[in-house]
């Protein structure tokens, strides 16, 4: 419910702030007082479309604020999306502003920035706007399906969610399939060319990385094993033990091996150290010299041992080089793209085999789950026209108050090809007077028809979880007499289960408003600043008034006030008898909504 209403410097409203309360709020003025000003307002600060006309000349910013009591879809989707929660109330808010020939918009929802989508969603919940202009909405046939499931309730909106998951994994399946069927040909050659690189990978057996690496370093040493041996028996020699004394290659080879020299060093430093401590380092050098001399020849003389040719292995090595060298050329330019390419073959032909899944397999899955789709619309089928019986029902009831009580009003169903939404066309036909046959919506209805047609309608969803603010702008336009009588019935019997906000014309609805606005203009004196060079003796700036218009909005509490604002919009002047008329009108209004209050306990 709307709560309270601020405005400042938007359009012709300079400052201004309005408080609404439960049942019916009525809206009165002179035709272009601006009352719709106050609509523009509300749909405004709720993300509708905003402009730099909106802004009140000769300001660079405005503001609108509104407060509405929160309920409990209310709640939840403030809590979900994180907002304050603030005394069980929502404050949205939007300010426009000037920054050079541009405008900026930003909107708040209890305190925080928010952007237009959600606060569009917001809005869904907080108000519903109806308008003559709703009539090319209503009479288009995908909106006329919406409201029927709408009116379905959650078991058909569920039904509804049910085909779109259907709809889905159908045409996956069913896409799948045409392209399989489409590219069969490209798709073969390409699996035979994948098939014959992935055997061809799969029977080198790639490993790791550095295999051509680890082969090339095995293959040195194999090549060379003869001079390896050679070598490290003359390391030993020179190292550990030396039993030949003598040249070798040339070069003169020392009588005693590294091991010995060290070791006879050790011994003369022992002794040295029995006298002088301070050797003690030195000795401990060339023992740890020593060690490592010794663990070396060992070493060198098992690594000498241990060699040995073998050919055949040799073979093998060269034959696995040449073998990964073809594959890195044709793969690589190394192992490691080679390896990549092989994934990404595995993967490809995964693909191009689907899963596994054969072109008959995937023209069978499309079947069974188009024949899914089709039970399931089938389904939705039944319930819409359960809704649609219901509907029509309902709407005549709704209707025959509103001096229509020879209507006619069918859903008519039809079947389509299967869509996200179901396999139906939905159709409202409709007959507003006797004799005449059933039509299209759009082909029969007036304008005061369509205006009754649309408040039957918004009757017909006032217990279905909607909006908690109904607005009606002008719906009454184009009526008169019994027709109007009707229609402020109706508004008043929605305004018990709803807030609703209407602007009218009509003074036999505002007769039963619980709150009444009166609505107009006014023209102001307004300084202005002169510019240039012109000021006065002293040498200040002059000032000259210019005439401004503004809206003023005045809630009429005294039945005087009202009784002079009915008689006003229904005699164009205070004449004695457009006063007994609002008198009249007033009193009877107290009588009707006393009885209506009577019937609800």
């Amino acid at each position: 419910m709307l709560l309270s209403l601020r405005i400042q410097n938007f359009t012709l409203i300079d400052e201004l702030e309005l408080e609404f309360g439960a049942g019916l709020n009525v809206l009165t003025g002179e035709t272009g007082a601006g009352k719709s000003i106050i609509l523009d307002a509300i749909d405004l600060v709720l993300g509708g479309k905003a402009t730099l006309r909106m802004i009140r000349t000769g300001m660079e910013k405005a503001t609108i604020e509104g407060t509405f009591a929160t309920t409990d879809r209310v709640r939840q989707w403030l809590i979900e999306r994180e907002f304050d929660l603030p005394d069980d109330t929502v404050i949205c808010s939007r300010e426009l502003s000037l920054n050079g020939h541009n405008l900026r918009s930003r909107m708040r929802v209890n305190g925080a920035i928010c952007n237009r989508q959600l606060t569009q969603e917001l809005r869904e919940l907080l108000i519903e706007i109806t308008a003559q202009g709703q009539t090319v909405q209503l009479t288009n046939t995908i909106h006329q399906r919406e409201l029927l499931d709408l009116y379905g309730g959650s078991i058909l909106l569920q039904q509804r969610e049910n085909i779109a998951t259907a709809y889905t994994a159908y045409q996956q399946v069913y896409q799948m399939w045409l392209d399989r069927q489409h590219n069969e040909q490209q798709r073969l050659q390409r699996l035979d060319l994948l098939e014959y690189q992935a055997q061809e990978l799969t029977h080198v057996n790639l490993t790791t990385p550095d295999e051509l690496i680890d082969l090339e370093i095995e293959r040195q040493r194999l090549s060379h094993v003869v001079d390896l041996q050679q070598q490290s028996y003359a390391v030993y020699q020179l190292l550990y033990q030396n039993d030949t004394g003598g040249f070798s290659d040339g070069e003169a080879m020392p009588t005693i091996a590294v091991a010995d020299l060290l070791g006879k060093a050790e011994s003369t430093l022992n002794n040295m150290v029995e006298i002088d401590s301070s050797l003690q380092p030195t000795l401990d050098l060339v023992s740890l010299a020593l060690a490592q001399v010794t663990e070396a020849g060992r070493e060198i003389n098992y690594y000498g041992e241990s060699l040995e040719t073998d050919p055949d292995r040799l073979l093998e090595i060269e034959e696995r080089i040449r073998t990964l060298k073809l594959i890195c050329r044709k793969y690589g330019p190394s192992l490691t793209e080679a390896i990549e390419h092989q994934l990404s073959i595995q993967t490809e032909l995964t693909q191009l085999t689907g899963a596994g899944v054969s072109l008959d397999q995937l023209e069978q899955q499309s079947h069974d789950l188009q024949t899914k789709l089709a039970q399931a619309c089938q389904k939705l089928t039944r319930l819409r026209q359960q809704a649609a019986i219901d509907l029509e029902q309902h709407l005549i009831r709704e209707l025959k108050p509103l001096a229509m009580d020879k209507v006619q009003f069918q859903v008519e169903i039809t079947p389509q090809t299967p869509t996200s939404i179901g396999a139906d066309s939905i159709t409202f036909h409709f007959s507003p007077n006797p004799g005449e046959p059933l039509q299209p919506l759009a082909a029969t209805a007036s304008g005061g028809e369509i205006s009754r047609f649309l408040l039957a309608l918004k009757a017909c969803f006032s217990h279905n979880g909607g909006a908690g603010t109904l607005i009606f702008d002008e719906i009454d336009a184009g009526v008169s007499g019994k027709v109007a009588q009707s229609i402020a019935g109706k508004l008043h019997h929605l305004s018990q289960s709803q807030q609703v906000l209407c602007v009218t014309h009509q003074p036999l609805i505002a007769a039963m408003a619980d709150r009444h606005f009166r609505v107009a203009k006014e023209t102001i004196n307004q300084d202005h600043i002169a510019t240039g060079e012109s000021s006065d003796s002293n040498g200040l700036q002059s000032t000259t008034a210019i005439e401004r218009t503004i809206v003023r909005i005045e809630e009429l509490h005294s039945q005087q006030q009202r009784r002079d604002e009915i008689a006003q919009i229904a005699g164009g002047q205070s004449a004695q008898e457009a006063i007994s008329f609002a008198t009249s009108l007033l009193s009877q209004a107290k009588t009707r909504k006393k009885a209506v209050k009577q019937s609800h306990k």
